[in-house]
């Protein structure tokens, strides 16, 4: 861990992933389309071809898809994580320890021994 709260050293799968990125765009000379706005944008286009794939299926099981569809949603996940993490990188957003401090409020929200088995929001369960 690094020695600013909230920091690590970002010396995982995420940085490689964020390093292997930027490559790519340089070499394209992609920055200058690059803002948060468009990312974001791009990022919500790219889970909407996610979905697709699972529109009209009745269950959206692996063993619904088949192996070709299976790749082709695989390729759709890489699609929105490069788009995420390029996200991140340009905000300057720490990935991992973004990800771990929303952890903690996620635990908080929801607490296992009150949400066990309940898909309902955090809003629903409580008492008032």
């Amino acid at each position: 861990m690094s020695d600013q709260p909230g920091k690590s050293d970002d010396k995982g799968e995420f940085a490689k992933l964020r390093e292997e990125i930027r490559v790519f765009v340089d070499e394209r000379d992609w920055d200058q389309f690059h803002t948060p706005k468009n990312l974001s944008s791009a990022l919500c286009v790219e889970a909407a071809e996610l979905l697709e794939h699972f529109q009209w299926l009745k269950t959206g099981n692996s063993e619904e898809l088949g192996p070709d569809k299976l790749q082709q949603v695989g390729h759709e996940v890489a699609d929105v994580l490069v788009y995420l993490i390029r996200l991140a990188d340009k905000l300057d957003i720490d990935l991992n320890a973004v990800v771990a401090e929303k952890m903690v409020l996620n635990r908080a929200k929801y607490p296992a021994d009150k949400v066990r088995g309940d898909a309902r929001k955090y809003y629903e369960y409580k008492n008032p």
